[in-house]
Formats: C-alpha cells, sequence, structure tokens
C-alpha cells in the first residue's frame, strides 16, 4: 500500500472506495451482534460459530483502521504524527493478516468437522478447538513480528519531502529500504500468504471430496430423491467452498494489481483499485455467512 508519488483525489473512485467500506463495517458488525445474540438466547453454537464472528470483529477493526487511511488519503487531512501513523498502519496490517489466518484456519475447522470417524483428523475432532486456538495464537504472534519493522520505518512525512520517500498517505510516509530489505520482506510476506492459501485450498478440497462421496453413497441409497433439500452438510460445504474460492480469488487479483503497480502502473488510479479489491472480501463475506443463518433468511422473507 506504498505509492512513490503524491496521491491525487478521484471524487467517483472516492466514492465508491467508502461506499465499500461503509457497506463492510454494517455487515461485519450486524454479524458479530448477530452471533452475540444467538448467544445471550441460549443457542446451541456450532462449533464454527466463534470463528466467524472472530473474523466479523477482525474485519470490522480492519475496515475502520483502512477508513482513518483513506480519509488521510483522500481528504488530505495532515494531521498525523509519527506515533499516530505507526500506529495505524501497524494495527491494520496487523488486522489485515489476521483476516487471513482465521480464513484459513475456518477452512481446516470446518474439514476437520465433516471428517468421518475412521479418517486420521477424527482423533483429533475433540480437541479441534484447542488446536485451532493454538495456531491461531502462533500465527497471531508471527504476524506482528513480520510486521514490527512499520513501527520504525513508517514516520510522519516531513515538510520537506524527497523524491526516496514511499508515501503510505498523504500524513505518513516510509523510510527508503535497501533492495536486500525489501526482497526480504516481500519474501517472507510471500511464503506466509502461500502456505496459508495452501492450506486453505487443500482444507477445502478435502471437504469437496468427503462430500462427493458421501452424495454418492446417498444416490446408491436413493436418499437424495426422497428429499429435495440440501442435506446440512452439502449446504455447509457450498458455504465454504464459495467463501474460500472467493478469497483466493480476491488474493490473486490483490497480488496481480500490486505486481503491475511496482512494475508498470505506479499511479493513484491504480493504487485506489488495489484498495478496493484488497478490502472486497471482507465485505461480502459477512453476507455470505448471514445467507446461511436460517432465522436471517426468515426474517427477510
Amino acid at each position: 500500500m506504498y505509492q512513490n508519488s503524491k496521491l491525487s483525489t478521484n471524487n467517483n473512485l472516492r466514492n465508491t472506495f467508502f461506499s465499500e467500506i461503509g457497506i463492510g463495517i454494517s455487515a461485519n458488525s450486524f454479524l458479530f451482534l448477530f452471533y452475540i445474540f444467538k448467544f445471550i438466547c441460549g443457542h446451541r453454537p456450532r462449533p464454527t460459530d466463534v470463528l466467524i464472528g472472530l473474523l466479523a470483529i477482525i474485519h470490522l477493526l480492519m475496515l475502520m483502521f483502512i477508513a482513518f487511511i483513506a480519509m488521510d488519503i483522500f481528504i488530505s487531512l495532515r494531521g498525523w504524527d509519527d506515533i499516530i501513523c505507526k500506529l495505524i498502519v501497524y494495527l491494520y496490517r496487523i488486522f489485515r493478516g489476521l483476516s487471513l489466518c482465521t480464513t484459513s484456519l475456518l477452512s481446516v475447522l470446518q474439514a476437520i468437522i465433516l471428517s468421518p470417524r475412521s479418517s486420521c483428523l477424527a482423533k483429533i475432532k475433540h480437541k479441534s478447538h484447542y488446536y485451532i486456538s493454538c495456531a491461531l495464537l502462533f500465527l497471531s504472534v508471527l504476524y506482528m513480528l513480520n510486521s514490527s519493522h512499520l513501527l520504525v520505518s513508517i514516520i510522519a512525512t516531513p515538510n520537506l519531502t524527497r523524491n526516496n520517500f514511499m508515501y503510505v498517505t498523504r500524513s505518513c510516509s516510509i523510510l527508503p529500504m535497501s533492495n536486500h530489505m525489501k526482497s526480504t520482506f516481500s519474501k517472507l510476506l510471500a511464503i506466509r500468504e502461500a502456505f496459508l492459501i495452501s492450506v486453505m485450498v487443500i482444507s477445502t478440497w478435502y471437504m469437496v471430496a468427503l462430500l462427493c462421496r458421501h452424495r454418492k453413497q446417498a444416490w446408491h441409497l436413493h436418499s437424495t430423491r426422497l428429499s429435495p433439500k440440501a442435506s446440512p452438510e452439502q449446504r455447509a460445504n457450498r458455504t465454504f467452498l464459495l467463501l474460500m474460492s472467493f478469497f483466493v480469488l480476491m488474493s490473486v487479483l490483490d497480488g496481480f494489481i500490486s505486481c503491475s503497480r511496482s512494475m508498470f502502473l505506479n499511479d493513484p488510479t491504480s493504487y485506489y483499485i488495489q484498495l478496493f479489491v484488497g478490502h472486497f472480501y471482507a465485505t461480502v463475506s459477512p453476507f455470505v455467512f448471514l445467507s446461511t443463518e436460517k432465522h436471517v433468511v426468515n426474517l427477510f422473507r
């Protein structure tokens, strides 16, 4: 999210981006409050409810921080000092990383839940929440350490700007780094995201394979012909398959636009498009989760 030249304002792109942020904050707030309401009312929670609620609050905070950043990009407040710049940019990067971690672990948890008793995953099913919590804690600490260089390199943009400063917002810039440092951080980021996305793809493929086998058995017993409705497992599979596929697609587009900006299209318009694409998943995902809740569906009906 760095810009080598000063950022200019485009009203149409600005309004589109702030509309996306507003919809995302509203949807994630509603999703989080919905799960809180379910818990208060005594509904039996599903194993994935805790992670979905956590993902909602992570997306809510991430979108709130990017809203502050976007205000300084488009409106040019220029009222931030070093501490505010470091804090906002660092926390935004942490929550964006946690979004990837939680989504990946959510797919793993769903695969464990759907695994048959004969599977090796069934042995850890009763302790899955413990392992998922430990993995999330470990990945959170890893993200905090990997992004700690921002606490040093992010500064308030000096009055006498130089060409070697890289702009994050109008108020904040990043100190120039050597090519070796840039390469090191880029490789660490690429390895981390490639690993988590690979875990997500493998767990999603495992779920699809399980439910395809289950469907073949159901057809053999003629049970699906007697009931036109999809089973809960099939509905869960469709939801998570849709969500994971969408997340991977948005990640690929974000990476493609980022590479294009660094190589060919380093201009404000491509930067705004990257901001829009990079937060589209956080805006859409709560609607996907809410579409599987029969209480919400019945309410809108």
